[in-house]
């Protein structure tokens, strides 16, 4: 599908402000970085009392964070590739088309020989018809030469001797008959000597007839090469053509996926928006979940299916942690079981909307079905449970982002 001019001029507008804007998107991100690290600074002084809390996202919205960086990495990279291959087409339309212009110039020059040969054959054929009627001419003549000093020839055969007397007395004298006799032999090689020169004649025009003729089929063998050339050429033309028609559709349809992935990436920039501010939403959260009330250990009642869950969402979240790391992602649900910010069941906890990846995947199901968590997952629920924590009073953890620190266990920033 081709671009209008104006998607065409829209397109390179986009192109000349790419780098900006990224450069803009990246100056953002560090802003929101730096305002996150404010704010977990802000909390540490804020809460001297009791082991610092660090403030991040929550696992699941940071998943959609990570998730939506990469998905926008992999557009950047595919718009990357975009425009080099978009390049590449370019490079190679701009050579077809210099070839085509090249492949014309020749065209031209060969149609201008074949015309000029074709003139030339008129000319030749022009020629040999009039070396022809004069051949036919000279031919008529010698014949007519021929015949006519065959007829006087064949007279002077004829004449009697009583003629010749006649011819002395018509004469009156002997030298008069000998003058009269010399002028028939000079009649004689009059009409040999024009017999020789029509003879002549002839075989000149007979030899230039030759010479037409051979000269005729090397032109006709030149226009037989000029019209084979032209036709290779006109080949050549067409193939070229239509790979630039080929190249052109290429470059239309790569122009058109420039802007599909300037759309797509400006959506995932405005997503990220929106999960930067969710983000600063939750860090506020987790801000004034530890500076509201708690409870102490001791006034919680577990359920009896609490170890089981509990367990199996260590086993999800850190079954591949070192054991203090399981413990931490325990004594993050306990701390929220504390917390008045959050619900005050296990169950209420893990269960909440979009707070633990696992549970909106569906592995947390899966797991528990099958109580894939480890003695050593239990181990860590109990010691939770128990009111034992490695994190304080930490109420989130995920895994590192760039500007938030925190207590880090395994490969996890617990918060």
């Amino acid at each position: 599908m081709c671009l209008t001019a104006g998607q065409a001029a829209g397109y390179r507008l986009k192109c000349e402000k790419r780098c900006v804007l990224r450069r803009w998107s990246w100056r953002r991100r560090k802003k929101i970085a730096s305002l996150l690290s404010i704010a977990l600074l802000t909390g540490f002084l804020c809460s001297a009392a009791r082991p610092a809390p660090v403030y991040a996202t929550p696992s699941s919205t940071q998943s959609e964070i990570d998730e939506q960086e990469r998905q926008k990495q992999e557009l950047e990279e595919q718009q990357q590739q975009n425009e080099n291959e978009l390049e590449g087409l370019k490079g190679v339309q701009s050579d077809l088309k210099e070839n085509l212009e090249n492949l014309n110039t020749q065209m031209n020059q060969v149609v201008d020989n074949l015309n000029d040969l074709e003139q030339q054959i008129r000319d030749k054929e022009q020629e040999i018809t009039e070396t022809q009627a004069a051949l036919a001419e000279a031919k008529e003549t010698e014949e007519w030469q021929y015949y006519c000093m065959t007829m006087r020839a064949r007279a002077m055969y004829e004449y009697r001797e009583e003629d010749y007397i006649t011819a002395l007395l018509v004469e009156g004298s002997f030298s008069g008959m000998l003058n009269a006799a010399q002028y028939i032999e000079k009649v004689a090689a009059s009409d040999r000597k024009l017999m020789d020169d029509y003879r002549n004649n002839r075989v000149l025009i007979e030899e230039q007839e030759a010479r037409l003729q051979q000269e005729k089929v090397d032109l006709d063998a030149l226009k037989v090469a000029a019209e084979s050339e032209k036709s290779k050429v006109s080949g050549l033309i067409s193939k070229t053509a239509g790979s630039i028609d080929a190249t052109e559709e290429q470059i239309s349809e790569a122009e058109k996926k420039a802007l599909e992935y300037e759309e797509q990436i400006r959506k995932a920039e405005e997503n990220l928006d929106v999960l930067y501010k969710k983000l600063a939403e939750e860090i506020a959260l987790s801000q004034a979940a530890a500076n509201a009330a708690w409870r102490d250990i001791s006034e919680v009642t577990f359920a009896d299916g609490d170890r089981k869950l509990l367990a199996n969402l260590i086993y999800c979240e850190a079954g591949n942690q070192p054991y203090e790391g399981q413990l931490a992602v325990g004594a993050v649900v306990v701390n929220r079981v504390l917390s008045s910010k959050f619900p005050d069941t296990v169950v209420g906890v893990i269960y909440q909307n979009k707070q633990f990846s696992p549970v909106a995947s569906g592995r947390l199901d899966l797991a528990l079905a099958a109580d894939r968590a480890t003695a050593r997952c239990y181990q860590a629920a109990d010691e939770a449970m128990s009111g034992m924590t490695n994190v304080g009073q930490c109420l989130f953890f995920r895994t590192p982002i760039e500007g938030l620190t925190g207590i880090t266990i395994g490969g996890h920033v617990f918060y």
